[in-house]
């Protein structure tokens, strides 16, 4: 959808715009580093790293779209339980394959689902709406997106502005 549509169109292709903005985000701030500096600990005492953000992505999406709205049974890729590092112990090399396939999978997801008034179930809240999904994966990729434009700019100076 361009632009234009996304800011005028309805709630759900606004919410999934505003989705796929933060995600290009997320890219845009890896883009060009090597497996090296995705892996590096540019900000002491801090051991995030890029790809243990990118890793973290990867379950968030994992858990949200397939395992709470979809109901999948699929296991978590890193974690031992929800809440343990949630991904951020992904290493470079296997972070970003696997947030790319699972962003891929969640677009499936919500391209098939009847409304954003269809639920899923999370373990601990309940039932929750796709549309309650959308904002809370919007609310973590910005929360995220801002550290992960910390650490870019102390891995090679590069400053990533993302306007969209």
């Amino acid at each position: 959808m361009d632009e234009t549509g996304a800011r005028a169109g309805d709630e759900r292709s606004t919410l999934v715009s505003v989705l796929e903005a933060q995600r290009d985000a997320l890219a845009m701030v890896c883009a060009g580093l090597s497996d090296a500096e995705m892996g590096a600990r540019p900000v002491p005492p801090s051991a995030l790293t890029l790809g243990g953000l990118v890793g973290h992505m990867a379950e968030v999406e994992r858990a949200w779209f397939r395992r709470v709205f979809a109901g999948e049974d699929v296991p978590l890729r890193w974690s031992r339980f929800p809440g343990d590092d949630f991904g951020f112990a992904g290493t470079p090399e296997d972070a970003y394959d696997a947030w790319y396939d699972e962003c891929a999978l969640a677009r499936e997801i919500v391209a098939s689902a009847p409304s954003l008034d269809a639920t899923g179930r999370h373990p601990r809240r309940g039932a929750v709406s796709l549309r309650w999904i959308l904002c809370h994966m919007i609310e973590e990729y910005a929360r995220h997106n801002g550290h992960a434009e910390v650490l870019r700019a102390a891995i090679d100076g590069r400053a990533v502005t993302v306007d969209r």
